[in-house]
């Protein structure tokens, strides 16, 4: 917590004006948005530093060059999207992306700098058709986090809770208040082992996305779908939880965990190849007339296929032709990295794999980013906003992060601070099982393997209700767990990711059709008419 912060104690009711649960872009950006007037407690599983948006490495997309339009931007997100984007929220997100990245260099991020009359280095991804990627060499969300963190430690009307996990949303109606609202979170300690009891007369969701749900993904260990599953159980809806992007090109190596190969290489020329036995070819003219600078979905269908053709592990992404000088000064940590691992990507091609990387649903939200709860906002991935469509466009995420935190800070700053009623502490009397982690551990492999397997990047009816019968076995032994014995983060998180699992396949057994990022071998069609794809608490789905 900051030194300048009055700890709260374990198992107590702590009020604060705003409660936000994620550290990442988006609720970093919100809390100090809102901290000059609003007393604020940021609550982070790990350290504050640690969450996805410093793993972002391309950049954030922004109409900032004279050449490029919001028109340009706004279809360029249609194409990706499949026809599944909301035209307002495409349109507000695009609108507002040069006073997002503007308010990012007032707060003083280090973006590459160069000698056009924008001043800094714009680069170009797959399905931009302009030059539109403001970046910091290859570490873009490294040097947003370290400067956000920096000044959100700094703020001392900011509470800042590391090492804590959100177990569940405290709302009025299982208070039986007459109104329903959200009145903050259950909030465990993990270095004591205690439940606290954190008020607040608005909550945002900011927890990121689902990733470690699969197997293999660039996404940390702190994505397990902790938003979308408490918003749930407070009865929010969702929307489009199918669609899971799969990055194409996530780093093959034993020793290389989820080390994203960004989507910058391709925009500046890297080729994707077969391997040498098979001639070294390149593929994806074979799959798509824009070749390496295709959609993600299309990218990482066309490797997955010719991976399962030859029986592959992986294919390789070749930079070998571009300059030792160009790869430093564009990609100096691909390079670093890389080269740890005793690859040469000045001299040899980088093998790659797609991996589970973003979650385009989530939490519906408006324009405001308000959920269906009273007082509950959701921001960053864990929010559906409507932006994504089937598929998201390359560095739409973190803009749609620092737009939408502007947005419900105004909304938030706007309502009056609404006085909070006693809230209930936790109950701490349940007993600890000495086989519960073991469990735990053993339940949460079999998980991320079946979705690897069943609910992955090409998907079948009968994939679908294998890995459906799984997860309801999982469901009645966590749920069993979690009414008996004392929560653990491990338990929260599995508990969490079987229903964030079990909300992915429901709405992919109802899309019957394939679109964007959901594909199926029993629905290859893509229908007429989009469709989103909405589940509701309240109809039991």
């Amino acid at each position: 917590m900051n030194q300048a912060s009055k700890p709260a104690v374990p198992g107590h009711p702590s009020h604060f004006d705003v409660l936000v649960i994620g550290s990442g872009l988006a609720g970093q950006s919100l809390a100090l948005r809102l901290a000059d007037s609003r007393r604020v407690a940021l609550v982070t599983k790990k350290s504050l530093d640690d969450s996805a948006s410093a793993w972002a490495q391309g950049g954030i997309a922004a109409v900032l060059d004279p050449a490029d339009s919001v028109e340009a931007h706004v279809a360029d997100t249609f194409t990706a999207g499949a026809g599944l984007c909301d035209p307002a929220a495409t349109r507000f997100v695009v609108e507002n992306s040069r006073a997002a990245i503007q308010w990012l260099i007032d707060r003083g991020v280090p973006f590459t700098a160069d000698d056009s009359p924008l001043g800094f280095h714009l680069t170009r991804e797959g399905g931009h058709g302009h030059r539109r990627i403001i970046h910091a060499a290859d570490a873009t969300g490294t040097a947003v986090q370290e400067t956000l963190t920096e000044q959100v430690r700094r703020h001392p009307n900011i509470t800042v809770f590391e090492h804590h996990i959100a177990v569940d949303l405290l709302t009025a109606s299982k208070m039986g208040l007459p109104r329903n609202r959200c009145l903050g979170a259950y909030v465990l300690d993990i270095a004591r082992d205690k439940v606290m009891t954190i008020g607040a007369s608005h909550t945002v969701l900011a927890t990121g996305g689902t990733g470690k749900v699969y197997l293999y993904t660039t996404n940390p260990d702190t994505a397990t779908g902790d938003g979308v599953a408490m918003a749930w159980r407070a009865g929010c809806r969702m929307a489009n939880m199918e669609f899971i992007q799969f990055h194409p090109t996530c780093l093959y190596h034993p020793h290389a965990k989820s080390f994203l190969i960004s989507e910058a290489l391709r925009g500046e020329g890297g080729l994707l190849r077969l391997p040498e036995e098979l001639g070294g070819k390149r593929f994806m003219p074979d799959h798509d007339s824009r070749a390496e600078l295709a959609p993600r979905d299309i990218v990482a269908r066309a490797i997955d296929f010719e991976m399962k053709k030859h029986g592959l592990d992986c294919v390789f992404l070749d930079m070998t032709h571009k300059s030792p000088e160009f790869l430093q000064e564009h990609f100096p940590t691909i390079l670093a990295r890389c080269l740890e691992l005793g690859i040469d990507i000045t001299k040899e091609p980088i093998p790659v794999v797609p991996a589970a990387h973003y979650a385009c649903g989530g939490v519906v939200t408006d324009l405001a980013a308000r959920t269906d709860l009273p007082g509950l906002y959701a921001v960053g991935e864990t929010a559906f906003t409507g932006l994504h469509g089937a598929n998201r466009l390359a560095s739409n995420s973190l803009l749609e992060c620092v737009v939408f935190s502007a947005s419900a800070a105004a909304d938030i700053l706007a309502a009056p601070v609404e006085p909070l009623p006693h809230l209930p502490s936790w109950d701490e009397s349940r007993v600890r099982n000495a086989d519960e982690e073991v469990v735990i551990s053993h339940n949460w492999a079999e998980l991320r393997r079946f979705m690897w397997d069943y609910v992955g990047i090409v998907r079948t009816n009968k994939r679908l209700e294998r890995a459906l019968h799984r997860i309801r076995l999982l469901e009645k032994e966590i749920d069993e767990y979690y009414a008996n014995f004392r929560v653990s983060s491990d338990l929260i998180e599995l508990r969490n990711l079987v229903l964030t699992a079990h909300l992915i396949v429901k709405s992919a057994q109802r899309r019957h059709e394939s679109r964007g990022l959901h594909f199926s071998r029993d629905y290859p069609e893509t229908l007429p008419r989009a469709l989103e794809t909405v589940l509701h608490p309240r109809r039991q789905d």
